[in-house]
């Protein structure tokens, strides 16, 4: 006898067990990506004690995913786990960089390098809608601020070349950056000098405001 049923027993335990984790696993990424879609759009309104409270909310999922796979390594480094984390990095740094605030240590926020690189470069684009935003209302404070982490962030990232297999692809994302930035001091270089000009010619207007007109 070569004892098959044996074979499939155990077989059949340890998938089961591997499906399972793996069917959480979906569940709480999806979870995981709305809490932190929820989070930036809070952001970009203003609205940072809502925006606090999720990302609270999104490093908790995170954390008790994180501990559903701790026996199963390979599920954690899945792409839709990456992907969520990904997220969750994302909106960390939007948060912390449009409040002014020093970003957090990876290690404490429990994610990978490759995701929290990955994240780290996607909220350069939220970098740019939250400046956008404010160039539209006529507000140019903090926009400079904001366009030095920007490049900060961009001069961090086109050090670490590593091949895609390690950082998960992040040199392609790089280069989306660098396109964000120099579009983003384009648009923010004109506002200034606009910004200028307009103060100036305001400045003159109220210089001479008090000069008669010249007699014909």
């Amino acid at each position: 006898m070569i004892n098959l049923e044996r074979i499939e027993g155990w077989a059949r335990a340890s998938l089961e067990r591997k499906n399972a984790a793996r069917e959480q696993a979906l569940s709480r990424s999806r979870e995981l990506i709305r809490t932190c879609a929820r989070c930036i759009r809070s952001i970009h309104r203003q609205e940072f004690e809502v925006a606090r409270d999720l990302l609270e909310d999104a490093r908790q999922i995170a954390n008790q995913m994180a501990s559903d796979l701790a026996d199963h390594q390979d599920l954690f480094y899945a792409g839709y786990v990456q992907d969520a984390l990904k997220e969750l990095a994302e909106a960390t740094t939007t948060l912390c960089l449009v409040r002014g605030e020093a970003l957090p240590i990876p290690e404490e926020v429990g994610i990978p390098p490759p995701a929290f690189l990955n994240g780290l470069a996607e909220a350069v684009g939220e970098l740019r809608r939250f400046v956008l935003d404010r160039l539209r209302q006529g507000d140019t404070s903090r926009c400079e601020s904001i366009l030095v982490d920007m490049d900060e962030i961009y001069s961090l990232l086109v050090t670490l070349d590593y091949p895609d297999a390690l950082t998960g692809g992040l040199r392609r994302t790089t280069d989306v950056t660098r396109s964000i930035l120099e579009r983003t001091r384009g648009d923010l270089t004109f506002a200034l000098r606009q910004d200028g000009l307009e103060r100036k010619l305001a400045g003159l207007e109220e210089r001479t405001s008090g000069i008669a007109p010249l007699s014909r």
